[in-house]
C-alpha cells in the first residue's frame, strides 16, 4: 500500500484527527497504545473487512483488558481508545484512511501533551491553519526523536526492531523505535517482505546527532 500524502488530509480528516488526539490526552491515554492500535490495523490492510476487524479489535481489547493488560490504567487506556474511535471514526470508512486519520492523531497527541489543549484558540485549530499545525508537530516529533535515540543509545552494527510503514517496489520504509522513520532499498528482501511486518534491522550509518541515517534487513 503506497502511503498517502499530506494533501489528502482534508479537512474532515483533520478535525477528526484532532478530535481523536484531544479526547485521548484528556483521558490520560498512552500514545503507546494507540501506537499498537495502529500497528495492528497496517497488519491487516490487505484483508478485505480490515475496517471492521479493527473495531472488533478495540471491543477485544476492552472486553479482555485484565487479562491482557500490563498495568493497572491499560484497562483505561483501552476504553479511552475504543471509545475515541467509536465515536469519531465510521466503519464505513475504507482502512487505509482510517490508518491515516490514526497516524496524524497519534502526532497531533505529541503536540497537545506539551501545549495544552485549553490554550487553542478555535483558529488554531482549524483546518485552514494546516501548515502551521503541521510545522508544530514535525517540531515536537525530531524532538520525540532524539529523546528516543539517546535512550537507546544506538551503535553502528546494532539491530533493531522496525516495522514496514511502505514497499515501493524494492524501496523498503521502516519504523524504527516508534519514531525513526527510514527509507532504504532492499534489492534482495523487498519482494519477500510485506506492509504491516515487524523485521530485524541492522544499523549501519548513524547522522551526527546519533539518529540512524541507514539501515538493512537482516532477518524476517
Amino acid at each position: 500500500m503506497a502511503e498517502r500524502t499530506l494533501d489528502e488530509m482534508t479537512d474532515e480528516y483533520w478535525d477528526l484527527a484532532h478530535a481523536i488526539a484531544q479526547s485521548l490526552v484528556k483521558d490520560g491515554t498512552d500514545v503507546n497504545e494507540l501506537g499498537k492500535a495502529i500497528a495492528y490495523l497496517r497488519s491487516i490492510m490487505l484483508q478485505s473487512d480490515a475496517s471492521d476487524r479493527f473495531f472488533k479489535y478495540l471491543k477485544t481489547l476492552v472486553s479482555n483488558g485484565r487479562q491482557v493488560s500490563h498495568s493497572g490504567r491499560t484497562l483505561d487506556y483501552y476504553r479511552s481508545l475504543e471509545r475515541a474511535c467509536s465515536k469519531h471514526l465510521q466503519k464505513t470508512l475504507d482502512a487505509s484512511t482510517l490508518l491515516y486519520i490514526l497516524s496524524w492523531a497519534a502526532r497531533l497527541m505529541r503536540y497537545y501533551k506539551v501545549s495544552p489543549i485549553g490554550e487553542w484558540s478555535e483558529q488554531e485549530t482549524s483546518p485552514k491553519s494546516t501548515p502551521a499545525k503541521v510545522a508544530t508537530v514535525e517540531s515536537e516529533r525530531q524532538r520525540e526523536i532524539k529523546a528516543a535515540v539517546k535512550a537507546q543509545a544506538i551503535e553502528v552494527g546494532q539491530v533493531l526492531q522496525a516495522q514496514i510503514t511502505a514497499i515501493k517496489g524494492k524501496d523498503v520504509t521502516y519504523l524504527i523505535l516508534e519514531t525513526v522513520k527510514l527509507t532504504v532499498k532492499e534489492p534482495k528482501k523487498a519482494d519477500s517482505l510485506a506492509v504491516g511486518q515487524t523485521v530485524e534491522v541492522e544499523v549501519t550509518q548513524l547522522r551526527d546527532d546519533g539518529v540512524p541515517k541507514k539501515v538493512k534487513c537482516v532477518a524476517r
